[in-house]
This record gives structure tokens, C-alpha cells and sequence, in this order.
């Protein structure tokens, strides 16, 4: 079987579990390829030669699996080349959180054997996608796991969102800013902004303010099927719209469309995995000296 062995070069900590993975691999009956960016910084201290595909671009979707080493960002980064092609994804975490990379790392043995004899089962993840009312503008990857935000630029003052649902206006946002979740990306940035936690089944999206100048505005969980439509005014001529960690500055007469992409990522949960589990585990849920 062919695996797709991902990790970022700059994340230099994680370049000895990438090793270390492709010995326990190098046992096993697989075809290995490598990013080529880690491959570059590691091939002196591996024995073995191996295939190499690009970090920037849609990955072969003949692979089997794809090993993703490092923190929840490598996955996100991950994702931009995996796009659509359903190639299942598995994260080792040699970072903090680890909400979606949820192997530890000295857990890596044990999740090898369980992944190469089937022992898992695939969670499916909605994603975003953004587009502008501008044809000029590329937006280049357009599409987000965790959330797209719309943020001031420049300015210490607020920002105002005009904000549409299925072309029915919602409000008008006085705030730094605007974040649209999936319910993967509940436990991320809007989850930092008093939005609520919600599990990957669930068919929603989460509208959550950044730091909103008024106490009655909350944030909102509408359906995943409805079209999102956001216009920004600002004293500032540009604002920020960020797609998970990719950012880009617009004029403030764009109109942001965001809506639910036709593809999922495909995310490997071993048997002993669950989201409930991450919850209690990483951000110490139920940690009650009563329980």
C-alpha cells in the first residue's frame, strides 16, 4: 500500500519522529513517500531512499493513508493537499493541544499496527469555502477546516459586518472581528471567543464575534447548508480574511460568500480514539476533584 508521510520543515522538533516512524514503517509491507521539503532536511539520517511528493500541491489520491507528524496546524497544512481526494488522514502529535493530531507520540508503535490491519474508523469533516464578489481576486486556497475569519486590519478601532443568511439579513456586527466554525474548528478560535463547543457529527456552523461592542450579541449555530454573506465597512481601506492559518488583506468593498464545501476530510480514529475522549483529555474535561 502506498502511504503519504507529511510533516512541516520548519517544525524541526518534529524531524526525529518522522525518522523514527519511517524505521517502524521501513518493517512493514508499504510503498513510503515523503514530503520533499522534510525528505531534503532528513534523507542523511535515514538508510532507506524514498519517493518524495510536493508540499504545495494536490497529493496522489491513489495513496492509502497519509501520516501527518507534528501539531493540529501540519493537519490543517495537510489538508490543503489533500483536498478532495478523500485520502484518509492520521496525526501523530509531537505539538501542544493535539485536538486533531491525537496520537501521542510515544503512542506511535501502537498506532501503526492498528492503522496497517484496519483497526479504526474514518470520521468525516466538513469544511468551508470562501469566495469573493470580485473576479479579479485569487483567493488562492480557498477553503478551511477549523473556521474563516473576517478581522480589522490596521486599526485599533472596530469593524462593522453586515451579516446575510441565505440573503435574509442577520445583523450588523460591531467588533474585531468575525469567525464562521465548523464544528471541527468549535474547540479552535472560536472557542477562544466564548463560542460553543459542538461535535464533529453535527450539521452546523458557528457564528462567533471577536470581542463584539455589545452585550447581547452571542454566538449563533445556524445549519451547514445555509450561504453566508458578509460585507465589511472599516475607517481603514483593507480588512483580513483568514482561511484556518492563511491570511489575506481585501478592500473593504469585497463581499465574502462562505458556504460548506462539497468535499470532507476523511480523519482516521482508532478504536480507542473519540472526540469525547480529546475533550476530556486535552482541555480537561470533567477534571472535578469530585469525579
Amino acid at each position: 500500500m502506498k502511504i503519504a508521510v507529511f510533516g512541516q520543515a520548519y517544525k524541526t522538533d518534529s524531524l526525529k519522529y518522522i525518522v523514527d516512524l519511517l524505521a517502524l514503517l521501513d518493517k512493514k509491507d508499504c510503498e513510503v513517500f515523503v514530503v520533499d521539503n522534510v525528505y531534503s532536511l532528513i534523507k542523511n539520517q535515514i538508510k532507506s531512499t524514498y519517493k518524495t511528493f510536493e508540499s504545495d500541491k494536490l497529493i496522489d489520491s491513489k495513496f492509502k493513508y497519509m501520516i501527518s507528524v507534528g501539531g493540529d496546524g501540519t493537519i490543517l497544512r495537510a489538508t490543503t493537499i489533500i483536498r478532495d481526494s478523500n485520502i484518509p488522514v492520521i496525526g501523530i502529535n509531537t505539538g501542544r493541544l493535539g485536538f486533531l493530531a491525537t496520537i501521542h507520540k510515544e503512542d506511535m508503535q501502537d498506532a501503526i499496527d492498528q492503522l496497517l490491519v484496519g483497526n479504526f474508523h474514518i470520521d468525516k469533516r466538513n469544511l468551508l469555502e470562501a469566495t469573493t464578489s470580485k473576479k479579479n481576486i485569487d483567493l488562492g486556497i480557498n477553503f478551511a477546516l477549523n473556521e474563516i475569519t473576517v478581522s480589522r486590519k490596521n486599526t485599533t478601532t472596530m469593524i462593522k459586518i453586515n451579516t446575510y443568511l441565505n440573503d435574509a439579513f442577520l445583523n450588523t456586527y460591531w467588533a474585531d472581528g468575525l469567525i464562521v466554525a465548523t464544528p471541527t474548528g468549535s474547540t479552535g478560535y472560536s472557542l477562544s471567543c466564548n463560542g460553543p463547543i459542538v461535535t464533529p457529527q453535527v450539521q452546523a456552523l458557528t457564528i462567533t464575534p471577536i470581542a463584539p461592542h455589545n452585550l447581547s450579541i452571542r454566538p449563533l449555530i445556524i445549519s451547514d447548508d445555509t450561504a453566508i454573506k458578509l460585507n465589511i465597512n472599516s475607517r481603514e481601506d483593507k480588512f483580513l480574511l483568514s482561511m484556518d492559518s492563511r491570511i489575506i488583506s481585501l478592500d473593504t468593498d469585497t463581499e465574502i460568500s462562505i458556504k460548506k464545501t462539497n468535499f470532507q476530510l476523511h480523519m482516521i480514529e482508532l478504536e480507542n480514539q473519540s472526540f469525547i475522549k480529546t475533550l476530556r483529555e486535552k482541555l480537561l474535561w470533567g477534571k472535578d476533584t469530585r469525579n
